[in-house]
């Protein structure tokens, strides 16, 4: 299993990218561990839950690296880009019947999880179906990487992500939810804009921010990788799109920001204003502040964004059979959150990163096995 939700290893990596993704993929733990611990209070009427949910808010800074990511990568083939998207979708979903169904099939998800939902406990066959199915951001991920690899195909022009971008911005509302009545393809449809709880991060509009970021990357290299020009475009751009979605947000909430998961075009444009001007920022302080330790950290998690996203979900899920759902409050949530934190990087570096060691050192013998052979 490979460390990276981003599609290839970017041949000029940009710390500032690399520090805002690190720091975005343990924001998550935060807001996640929330959702999951903290009771109906906390999450909405104490500071750490308003706090928390403002943090939410940078989940498209983690899908901008991500469009930023594919145009740096050295291999952008369609195959390629093909291969990474259904590896990708496979952890998804494996994510998904490990922090669901296997905890259901065992019996330790508590009844009041499964009555969120409005079942009945304990949880049915077709209630693990529904779970299974669940659209996360990996499952975004894997299939943005198929349209992806489809459009670098056929145009290097930085504008073509752009308009696509605004286009899905701005048109999927009016179609957010439409359905055939055929189950296999409702569910698919569900994956593109579907509008109910089963999906949560739908490829349209979410999609949108990993174009823009496609378009940032192409100008990079058309800059000749000037990092400089790039963050103050980012956040130029970010200022005009603050400024305009939220005036669309303003003038009809419910319409253009609604619920968070599914947005419209106000939505979509002041969130990737926000994430902008962040990453703006981001390269301020890596630019003004020498390396340290904590950019290290921050950047190892950043090259390990898919498998810490599925160890903490993992993890999250399963601590629900002992401690239940949604039952602390704040000085609760904030003792899980540490805990959480620091028990994904334990399992990350005394087991995945082991792993992958003891496989490349099988690899590299491999090889050298081989070239001997031949010599």
């Amino acid at each position: 299993m490979k460390n990276q939700i981003h599609p290839m290893q970017p041949q000029n990596r940009i710390r500032a990218i690399d520090l805002a993704r690190g720091i975005s993929v343990l924001m998550v733990i935060i807001v996640h561990t929330l959702w999951i611990y903290g009771d109906t209070a906390t999450q909405s009427e104490t500071w750490l839950g308003k706090a928390i949910h403002l943090i939410g808010k940078g989940t498209p800074m983690f899908l901008i690296a991500m469009g930023v990511s594919f145009t740096l990568s050295r291999n952008q083939s369609i195959v390629l880009s093909i291969k990474r998207a259904f590896y990708i979708l496979g952890i998804g979903y494996l994510m998904n019947f490990l922090k669901f169904v296997l905890p259901a099939l065992i019996g330790t998800v508590p009844d009041s999880f499964i009555e969120a939902y409005g079942w009945t406990a304990p949880a049915t066959l077709d209630n693990m179906i529904y779970m299974l199915g669940t659209g996360d951001i990996l499952q975004l991920a894997g299939v943005s990487l198929l349209f992806m690899g489809v459009i670098n195909k056929f145009s290097k022009n930085k504008y073509v992500p752009l308009i696509i971008a605004f286009f899905v911005a701005i048109v999927t509302k009016e179609i957010s939810g439409l359905r055939l009545g055929i189950g296999g393809a409702d569910y698919i449809l569900d994956l593109m804009w579907g509008a109910k709880w089963n999906v949560y991060f739908a490829v349209f509009p979410w999609f949108s921010f990993i174009l823009i970021g496609m378009f940032f990357g192409m100008w990079y290299k058309e800059k000749r990788n000037s990092t400089r020009h790039l963050f103050n475009k980012m956040g130029i751009a970010g200022i005009i799109l603050m400024l305009v979605g939220g005036g669309l947000c303003y003038y009809n909430f419910e319409y253009h920001f609604g619920d968070y998961f599914h947005l419209g075009p106000g939505g979509v444009f002041y969130l990737a204003g926000f994430n902008l001007i962040i990453m703006w920022l981001t390269n301020i302080l890596v630019t003004r502040v020498k390396e340290n330790i904590v950019f290290e950290f921050f950047y190892y998690c950043s090259k390990r964004v898919t498998t810490i996203y599925l160890i903490q979900w993992v993890l999250i899920c399963w601590g629900m059979g002992v401690l239940g759902y949604q039952q602390f409050e704040v000085n609760g949530v904030l003792w899980l959150i540490s805990f959480y934190i620091l028990l994904t990087l334990i399992v990350q570096k005394l087991v995945l990163d082991r792993l992958f060691l003891s496989k490349n050192k099988h690899v590299s013998l491999a090889k050298k096995q081989v070239a001997i052979q031949k010599t």
